[in-house]
């Protein structure tokens, strides 16, 4: 059966899934904010069959540890109750998915976990994070490991099937858009490093924002108070909530932080 064409105003046909695909990655690359972008990518993956999605992405990846939990980068569509398993009473540690992410880059199928299994290299707490998975349904899927800028970083994203869907049935979805998923999920996490991203908490005020901007051009705080129209003590403050709100100890770590999270020379929309 062929496929439907879509004609462009210059008169020539384009397939519309061609089309379609090259309207969602406009509209994804102008996205201004990570709730839209990723309102814009849950939607489109659910155009294959991935109805729940999990991204994650560290900057403070050690050779014993991923960081910090709280300074992950963590974008979901799954359920409350899985969410609160999964990540909020640590799973992801042992999820034999996110070892495979951590040690590859690329795609994997989840077909992969069956082998684990017969071959018996799961250890317990993996085999628990799959009785888990499949419990609640996250049993089909695929999984993308980005390519990493730098040895403390890692980001990767679990694509999961519907629950009516059979792995089989997600890997001849794969052999047929595999290529075109993975580049768009490629584009998406690009676009979300260049995102403003304040997590749980760590959202900062403008005067915070602009304190720390301001320290981060190499002011003193006798200058930022000139600048700014406000006492050296208001400023401390400032510089003080700022680092709470960072989690950090020093001015010059909440820089670096605010600037890690895209938080710094932010355009008010």
């Amino acid at each position: 059966m062929p496929e439907n064409t879509v004609t462009s105003i210059n008169g020539t046909t384009e397939p519309e899934r061609l089309v379609a695909r090259r309207d969602y990655l406009e509209r994804l690359t102008n996205a201004q904010s990570i709730e839209e972008l990723w309102q814009l990518h849950c939607a489109k993956m659910a155009d294959y069959g991935f109805d729940r999605l999990i991204y994650g992405f560290t900057r403070y990846r050690t050779a014993t540890s991923l960081g910090d939990p709280e300074d992950f980068v963590i974008l979901t569509n799954h359920s409350p109750e899985y969410v609160e398993g999964f990540l909020g009473k640590g799973l992801y540690f042992h999820a034999p998915m996110v070892r495979w992410a951590l040690e590859h880059e690329g795609a994997s199928s989840w077909s992969i976990l069956q082998d684990m299994i017969a071959s018996g290299t799961l250890t317990e707490s993996e085999k628990k994070v799959v009785e888990f998975n499949q419990r609640l349904g996250v049993s089909a899927g695929y999984s993308i490991s980005f390519k990493s800028i730098s040895p403390r970083t890692k980001g990767a994203i679990a694509l999961t099937a519907r629950p009516d869907m059979t792995q089989a049935e997600v890997d001849a979805v794969w052999a047929k858009n595999g290529r075109d998923i993975v580049v768009m999920n490629n584009v998406a996490h690009l676009k979300i490093l260049t995102l403003p991203y304040a997590g749980p908490a760590r959202g900062l005020t403008k005067r915070q924002r602009e304190a720390l901007q301001w320290v981060g051009d190499g002011k003193t705080t006798a200058d930022i108070a000139l600048l700014m129209g406000l006492t050296s003590a208001t400023v401390e403050k400032h510089l003080r909530l700022a680092r709470e709100a960072l989690n950090v100890e020093t001015t010059a770590q909440a820089v670096l932080k605010a600037a890690f999270l895209n938080q710094m020379f932010v355009l008010e929309t």
